[in-house]
């Protein structure tokens, strides 16, 4: 029987369901024989279906895509209500279909195919970002879009003349309010959450971790402090992975991750290559004995500083000294 035809997906006790997301409904596949796939409407009320019918099963572990953002809110849902989901790349579960021959796709196909995925692959879990840490994300997701939109107006200011000169230049300084604004949100916000203020203040410890760095790891790292550092290293995209086959040694490369993490990480080990004493002689060596390139060296100052950063957070007693 091909794989892609099993009725029950079950491992170590776990009953991975998938849910396949589109922007207006849900399609559900649980892994029990009897039990129908199901369709609810994307809304609360239609989370609350999905959770009503898969809360008594045992041990259940719903597996869905990255699809842009709208899988946020039925994540946030699943958490709370203390049911653990895994959020896995659309790429990753594609590559699963092609090595079992399965070219059809529609969503409930999706669906079942998800279930299988984690059958077969036993992804980790979600790990929740407490309130404070999600307002925190929130704010810089904002903060990001304004840049954006900043830099592209900036860049029209060149060849505009006339009156959409004065529209783009009036556009300009709203949102250079607006980014103020943000600004000032931002550090309030860190300022009167005690966690996030303590965490902060501790990240900033290792010179080259300024304040954008640190509360760009808090918000889009909530497994920060609570996982491996060679697991977070992995999250963060910049864990080198290995092109070998025989007696060729192929370059090692990194790939995936979260890039709005690794872009303030990289600038960070730029900083900590040139002014932290112990980073700054760790890239030296690298460059000079080990014969890297120099951005390959960055990688490995992000990877040490990603592991040390790590370790103050999961140690509290941890001292720089």
């Amino acid at each position: 029987m091909n794989s892609h035809r099993k009725n029950e997906t079950t491992r170590d006790g776990i009953t991975y369901i998938g849910i396949d997301v589109s922007k207006r409904t849900l399609d559900t596949f649980i892994p029990i024989k009897g039990i129908p796939p199901r369709n609810d409407p994307h809304t609360p009320e239609g989370h609350a279906e999905i959770i009503a019918a898969i809360r008594p099963l045992p041990h259940p572990k719903v597996i869905c895509e990255a699809t842009g953002g709208y899988e946020q809110p039925l994540v946030a849902a699943l958490i709370q209500a203390g049911i653990e989901v895994c959020v896995v790349q659309p790429s990753r579960v594609r590559s699963l279909a092609r090595a079992e021959g399965l070219f059809a796709k529609t969503d409930r196909i999706d669906a079942e195919l998800l279930s299988r995925f984690g059958q077969s692959i036993g992804p980790r879990g979600e790990i929740p970002a407490d309130p404070q840490a999600e307002r925190l994300r929130q704010i810089l997701e904002a903060r990001r879009i304004l840049v954006n939109l900043m830099t592209e107006m900036t860049s029209r200011l060149e060849t505009a003349r006339g009156y959409l000169r004065e529209e783009i230049e009036a556009q300009v300084a709203s949102l250079k309010a607006r980014l103020k604004k943000i600004k000032t949100d931002l550090t309030e916000h860190v300022r009167f959450s005690e966690e996030l203020k303590q965490k902060c203040e501790r990240l900033q410890q290792v010179k080259g971790v300024g304040p954008v760095v640190a509360t760009t790891l808090l918000a889009y790292v909530p497994e920060l402090g609570k996982v491996h550092h060679k697991v977070v290293a992995s999250i963060v995209g910049v864990a080198p992975h290995p092109d070998d086959s025989g007696e060729r040694r192929g370059k090692r490369r990194i790939s995936g991750g979260r890039g709005q993490v690794r872009k303030v990480l990289y600038m960070a080990a730029v900083t900590a290559a040139r002014s932290n004493p112990i980073l700054k002689a760790f890239y030296q060596r690298l460059v000079t004995e080990g014969r890297k390139e120099p951005k390959v060296a960055l990688v490995a100052v992000m990877r040490k500083l990603l592991k040390l950063l790590n370790l103050l957070l999961e140690k509290p007693n941890f001292s720089l000294a």
